[in-house]
């Protein structure tokens, strides 16, 4: 019966818990469930409500491109003003902060930033972020940093934001249950960090939902609890193996590609002479198989395609074998 209540908008007592037990375990952070994390119904609405919480009309939002479409979207419902930072491959898909123009850093609010990256797969080390958060304190900016696939990795554990000294002041963190634990469809994620804009997007939500249903939360606080995430990592396991053959079969075709670290995504260089589109169009009129043009995630992933690593490893297979026999 306790289930069919409204829920806490904010998280159960329970699943702030083992949000806070999950942080500190993985990755040696500290946190007030109290002050300092909200649940979310899915990342990506605490994502698109975000700009409503923390950003003015006419205040600038930096927006990694390619990047995550939620980003500009929100922004642009928010009255903000989107600018684009260039992630560029010979920067390590990484934004270059001392590109931006002096004039949008003093008017800018907010700044996302998505490591490990969805489009790219690039992967951001605890020496990008202490920059981050020097730009962010001296130029009085949130960082809202999307770590939705910070458990998905094939080496290295990915660090949070979080863990540098003084971050609490100038960021908050979104972790999405739906890539770690395969709990797309149930919608449950949390976001973690700087008080006030905790409040503030908690606030927001009060006002538009009613949270998420009581029995997800307690689910969701069941698999942060799990044992060294053993579930998780055998699933990361699968996609490092439905990986290699992507990264195998683009590489075998001559195609310039990086094979990831992180995130079950490869992205790849489009053959020259095609547009981002004119390729994924040629790939799924001749094999039969979908990928994903790399303008969608904006200008600057124009020239790219993305494949997903979430199709079973047969298919997976299949997929390549039919790319093989393609021309161009």
């Amino acid at each position: 019966a306790a289930n069919h209540s409204y829920p806490s908008g904010a998280g159960s007592a329970s699943l702030k818990q083992s949000i806070a037990s999950f942080m500190q375990r993985r990755f040696g952070v500290t946190l007030d469930p109290g002050s300092q994390m909200t649940a979310c119904i899915g990342s990506k609405e605490g994502i698109g409500h975000l700009p409503i919480a923390v950003v003015n009309p006419g205040e600038h939002v930096l927006i990694p491109d390619p990047g995550y479409p939620v980003y500009t979207g929100a922004t642009i419902f928010a009255g903000g003003i989107p600018h684009t930072m260039p992630l560029r491959s010979e920067n390590g898909w990484l934004p270059d902060l001392a590109a931006i123009p002096g004039d949008v850093v003093k008017n800018a609010k907010l700044m996302f930033l998505n490591y490990p990256n969805n489009p790219t797969s690039a992967v951001a080390d605890l020496g990008f972020f202490e920059t981050v958060i020097r730009f962010a304190r001296e130029h009085d900016i949130l960082v809202a940093h999307d770590a939705a696939y910070s458990e998905m990795f094939f080496d290295a554990p990915p660090p949070s934001i979080l863990e540098i000294e003084g971050a609490i002041d100038h960021a908050i963190e979104f972790h999405s249950l739906s890539k770690s634990f395969n709990m797309t469809g149930w919608r449950i994620a949390f976001a973690i960090g700087n008080p006030e804009a905790i409040s503030a997007l908690a606030t927001v939500k009060d006002n538009i939902d009613s949270g998420q249903f009581n029995a997800i939360q307690s689910v969701a606080a069941v698999a942060l609890d799990q044992n060294e995430h053993e579930s998780v990592r055998a699933m990361a396991g699968l996609y490092r193996e439905r990986r290699d053959i992507v990264v195998d079969a683009m590489k075998s075709l001559g195609l310039e590609v990086t094979s990831p670290k992180a995130t079950f995504y490869v992205w790849v260089r489009c053959p020259d002479g095609y547009t981002s589109m004119e390729f994924a169009s040629k790939v799924l009129d001749v094999c039969g198989v979908v990928v994903i043009p790399g303008n969608g995630f904006g200008e600057q992933g124009e020239g790219y395609f993305r494949f997903a690593l979430t199709v079973n490893t047969d298919r997976t297979k299949e997929a390549m074998e039919r790319l093989k026999g393609m021309s161009w």
